[in-house]
């Protein structure tokens, strides 16, 4: 019997720019998404442009493991 393997997966998308920042300043929070990819199109970590609220700008939100 085959495995049951979906191809669409949830990932969660999360800003690099606030990833990257230091703990030691003031840091209101990391902006995170939550969106669906297409495994068997997409086997690579996915990137995209999206608005971060916390750095008042569109910055780079890479996937990131659950």
């Amino acid at each position: 019997m085959a495995k049951n393997k979906e191809a669409r997966v949830r990932v969660i998308l999360e800003c690099t720019s606030c990833a990257r920042k230091d703990f030691n300043k003031k840091s209101r929070g990391i902006s995170r998404y939550i969106t669906q990819k297409n495994r068997n199109n997409t086997p690579s970590r996915l990137e995209l442009r999206k608005f971060c609220p916390y750095c008042y700008k569109h910055t780079i939100h890479g996937e990131i493991k659950k």
